[in-house]
């Protein structure tokens, strides 16, 4: 190469590196927005407050406006979550007066993800309670963790949040034991789902999608997340219903599992309710053993003794509500006698091996003997004293 031809390549301007060529495309992520007719989302307008409360533990805004809660719903390059895990496409759902807002994300390659968090943040910054589904366990750590990553604040995540899974869980699990938001759909609002990507391959898709860069591979993700964000939708108003009136359930196995959480959650009233409503059913000896414990925690002894003596004229509860009586009349009523002759009759019973499994009778019948026992000393010097006056 002579002088003059090395000068000419020094004077040619040269190309920029790759990662600066790569910031200056990568400027966004991907949008979609969709709108879904309101009529698919019945009494959305008219959620209440008071039920939402009953069933979520969050605190929640004074005035739960439905139109400022926002659906959530992440596609993630996992499932098992850990540093590695991405969130490639974030799904929002905002209530409207045109219909169903749906808002879709999907970051094309790893350096959209920035744009992608700022939308999220952006969406979240305009709403006042956050709706998902597993989100507490889930999705929000993992945006959590991604915000943290890419050096944005994570704060608009702190908001409100009603976490469906853990609230439909409580009241279907005993009655349909998987509680996936497929099975709900189907199960309980009816509206079963047809050719849907199952969750498992989410990610391989992704992963085949930026190998080729066809796009189309995403087709099937975008509409399984759309459907969840919908149904997340229906599914708060349905449990929402369902709360402002059991009545409405027409399994006993979710009034009785309803109830159980209610007293969990400090809503006695409510509960007693729900048990009272399932005790027609096939739920009915559970639902009186719940309700006559209510009754007796809260020092309203004559309503539980009913219970208990309503379940001996049915024969049901095996020996409990003997022993709940019999505690009954020695402390409350201070009948020994009629304490002394519903425990022999517990015993009686407890003396029948296929009431019990095999290592609790031997148990049972040692607690009962010890109770027939100190009732009989304790009635004796209740004669005692009466005879010395």
């Amino acid at each position: 190469m002579n002088l003059r031809a090395a000068l000419d390549m020094m004077s040619k301007p040269k190309p920029k590196p790759a990662a600066e060529a790569e910031t200056r495309r990568f400027t966004d992520c991907w949008k979609r927005e969709l709108l879904r007719p309101l009529a698919e989302f019945p009494g959305a307008f008219a959620l209440d407050r008071d039920a939402v409360a009953l069933m979520e533990t969050e605190a929640l805004p004074d005035a739960l406006d439905p139109t400022r809660i926002l659906y959530l719903d992440t596609e993630t390059t996992g499932l098992a979550g850990g540093a590695g895990t991405v969130a490639f496409e974030v799904g929002l759902g905002r209530l409207t007066a045109d219909g169903f807002a749906i808002t879709q994300l999907v970051m094309r390659d790893y350096p959209e993800e920035r744009f992608l968090l700022r939308a999220v943040a952006d969406a979240l910054d305009d709403c006042d309670v956050i709706c998902t589904f597993n989100g507490r366990s889930f999705d929000l750590p993992l945006l959590r963790d991604r915000f943290l990553m890419n050096r944005l604040s994570p704060a608009c995540l702190e908001k409100p949040h009603i976490d469906l899974l853990h609230i439909a869980r409580r009241v279907f699990k005993l009655r349909l034991r998987r509680c996936n938001l497929g099975s709900l759909e189907e199960q309980v609002l009816g509206i079963p789902r047809e050719g849907d990507l199952p969750g498992s391959e989410v990610p391989q898709r992704y992963f085949d999608y930026l190998k080729t860069g066809d796009f189309r591979l995403l087709e099937d993700v975008l509409r399984h997340n759309g459907q969840d964000i919908a149904s997340l939708c229906v599914l708060l108003n349905h449990m929402a219903a369902a709360y402002a009136r059991p009545e409405l359930l027409g399994h006993p196995e979710d009034l009785y599992a309803m109830g159980v959480g209610l007293e969990r959650h400090r809503h006695p009233e409510e509960a007693r309710r729900c048990w009272k409503l399932a005790a027609t059913g096939r739920m009915g000896e559970a639902s009186r053993l719940q309700l006559a414990r209510s009754w007796r925690r809260a020092g309203e002894r004559a309503e539980a003794r009913a219970v208990w003596e309503e379940m001996i004229r049915r024969r049901e509860g095996g020996i409990t509500p003997y022993v709940e009586l019999a505690k009954h009349y020695e402390h409350a009523e201070r009948d020994i006698p009629m304490a002394l002759e519903l425990t022999r009759r517990a015993m009686a019973l407890a003396a029948e091996p296929a009431l019990f499994a095999n290592q609790t009778v031997q148990e049972t019948q040692n607690a009962l003997q010890c109770r027939y026992a100190r009732l009989r000393r304790k009635l004796a010097q209740q004669e005692s004293h009466s005879k010395e006056g």
